[in-house]
C-alpha cells in the first residue's frame, strides 16, 4: 500500500478552513490555493537529491549543497490541477510543467483524457501531480497509468482535500506512488463529491459556477 502523508501544519489546516468555507470568494480562494500549494511543497520536496559543490562567500571559499541534476515536474491535472502549479514554482522555478487533461464523466464517473503535453524528458524526472480534489480516484489513478506508459517512475499525488475512496484507489492501483494531502474527510456523495470537501474546486478557482 502506498504511503498517506497528512501535512497537518497549522498554517495549512487554517488555510484548508478558508478554502472549504462557501462565502469565500473567487479571488480569496485562488490566492488560497496557491499559498496551500506553497506550503505543501517543502513537505513533497523533501526527499529531493543534492549534491555538494565549492563557492566563494564574501568572506572565503567553502562547500555547499545544491539541487542535483534533472530535479522536478509538475504536471497539472486540468483544469483545476491549475491552480496549484504556480505555488510550487515559486519554491522550485527550474521545474518543468506538464498537462493532461481529463474529465470525470457525470454518468459513469469514470475519467476521459482529452489533453496531454508532457516535458520530453519525463522519465528523467521526479514528477508531483496536483489536482485539488481526490474523490473517487478514477482521475488521479488515470493520470497516473498515463505518465508510467509515458517512462515516468518516481510519482508523487498531492492534492489539499481528499476522501477514504480516492486514497483507497490509488493505494490499490499504484502502491509506490505517495500522496500528499492536507485532510482526509469522510465520504462520497451519491455524485461522486466529497463531503464535507469545498464544492468543485475548478468552477472555485475560476468563478464559472
Amino acid at each position: 500500500m502506498s504511503k498517506v502523508i497528512i501535512l497537518n501544519h497549522p498554517l495549512i489546516q487554517h488555510k484548508i478552513t478558508l478554502i472549504r468555507d462557501k462565502r469565500t470568494k473567487v479571488k480569496e480562494f485562488r490566492e488560497l490555493v496557491d499559498e496551500l500549494s506553497n506550503l505543501m511543497a517543502y513537505e513533497v520536496t523533501r526527499e529531493i537529491e543534492l549534491e555538494e559543490i565549492e563557492i566563494e562567500t564574501p568572506i572565503g571559499k567553502t562547500r555547499s549543497k545544491i539541487l542535483s541534476g534533472k530535479n522536478l515536474a509538475v504536471v497539472a491535472i486540468l483544469r483545476a490541477g491549475l491552480g496549484m502549479v504556480d505555488g510550487i514554482l515559486k519554491l522550485i522555478p527550474t521545474a518543468k510543467v506538464g498537462h493532461v487533461g481529463m474529465y470525470r464523466d457525470p454518468e459513469t464517473l469514470k475519467p476521459c483524457k482529452y489533453y496531454a503535453k508532457l516535458p520530453k524528458d519525463i522519465s528523467e524526472r521526479k514528477v508531483i501531480i496536483v489536482d485539488p480534489m481526490l474523490a473517487t480516484g478514477g482521475t488521479a489513478s488515470a493520470c497516473i497509468n498515463y505518465l508510467k506508459k509515458m517512462g515516468a517512475c518516481d510519482i508523487k499525488f498531492v492534492c489539499l482535500v481528499s476522501a477514504v475512496e480516492g486514497v483507497e484507489k490509488i493505494q490499490k492501483a499504484h502502491p509506490d506512488v505517495k500522496i500528499y494531502t492536507a485532510v482526509i474527510d469522510e465520504k462520497l456523495n451519491s455524485h461522486g463529491y466529497i463531503v464535507p470537501g469545498l464544492g468543485d474546486a475548478g468552477d472555485r478557482l475560476y468563478g464559472t459556477k
